[in-house]
């Protein structure tokens, strides 16, 4: 009988030894949740997202696919300043262009460093403000058969663009080439093998521009005076230098994710684009893109019904 109730009384004992910890432990959970400040999207900070671009780039029979990421500034300094020989004295820390989009049609934040260093090497992001223009940009790493069409709609809205090509552009599609000078637009240098420039020598930079440009001129008769950087990647180093040759950098104001051929549908990239517009906007689309093609004259007719005027980049000062 005492051997029972011993048993019973250890038994009870664990029982509150047990519950009490239990309630320890819930209390002290409740109180570190209290204690810890719960993460939601609306306290998340928002990221400032310009859209993801990026080029596949067809170099002697290999695939390259290049990623340009302008969401973020990339602050990635290259420790031995690639410059070639002698002292660097000019900053090489290597950056991304991007900009917040907004919706209420107005020149979208962009990264101050980066203006800055546009405004004293003579950069292009935007145009005009002083009234409704836009100036409309392609980029060609590769061609995917849309770029005829949308040529065929420049020709029928009268409208002026640029198109940014690589030298693998240029030796595959000549034809396409020698059509967007003759037919008014001005074609810019996108370089030759597309490297991320801040990573290059000085010399490499001059031999990526000039080949081109010396191509291209044999082909058309044309120059070259416009750079759009390979993935939007530049340091101080690549703008002063092309700067030095005679080149202008043009990067842009509004853009989507419309990279990849079957991104989106025209609806929804024409939408995008007319969500971002502002006076004086630099439009990137990407002529590898299917929507893109289909929806250019809609987009086209839309913004003149809404007074806005394409420009030409030679009228940017």
């Amino acid at each position: 009988m005492k051997k029972g109730k011993m048993a019973a009384a250890i038994i009870l004992s664990a029982a509150l030894t047990i519950g009490t910890g239990a309630l320890m432990y819930s209390k002290n959970t409740q109180e570190q949740a209290a204690r810890t400040p719960s993460v939601t999207t609306e306290s998340m900070p928002s990221p400032a997202v310009p859209p993801i671009t990026q080029e596949k780039v067809v170099k002697q029979g290999a695939e390259k696919v290049e990623s340009n990421s302008p969401a973020k500034e990339q602050t990635q300094s290259n420790s031995h300043n690639q410059a070639g020989s002698g002292a660097q004295t000019t900053a090489n820390e290597k950056m991304g262009w991007y900009y917040k989009p907004n919706k209420q049609h107005k020149l979208p934040e962009v990264n101050p460093r980066g203006r800055a260093l546009l405004e004293k090497y003579n950069g292009i992001y935007h145009g005009d403000t002083s009234g409704k223009n836009i100036y409309l940009t392609f980029d060609e790493g590769y061609e995917n058969g849309y770029t005829p069409k949308i040529l065929d709609a420049l020709k029928e809205t009268n409208v002026k663009a640029a198109f940014f090509i690589t030298g693998d552009y240029l030796r595959r599609h000549p034809d396409l080439v020698k059509r967007m000078v003759h037919e008014g637009h001005i074609v810019g240098n996108h370089t030759d093998h597309h490297p991320s420039l801040p990573q290059v020598s000085d010399a490499t930079v001059q031999k990526e521009i000039e080949s081109l440009s010396e191509d291209f001129e044999k082909l058309t008769g044309a120059k070259m005076k416009y750079l759009r950087p390979p993935m939007g990647e530049y340091s101080e180093r690549t703008l002063k230098l092309t700067h030095e040759m005679g080149y202008r950098n043009v990067f842009w104001s509004v853009a989507l994710v419309d990279w990849r051929p079957d991104a989106g549908s025209p609806e929804q990239n024409k939408n995008t684009v007319m969500e971002r517009l502002h006076n004086g906007a630099v439009v990137l689309l990407h002529a590898v893109n299917k929507a893109n093609a289909d929806m250019l004259a809609d987009l086209i007719k839309e913004c003149k019904e809404k007074g806005y005027q394409f420009k030409s980049l030679d009228e940017i000062r």
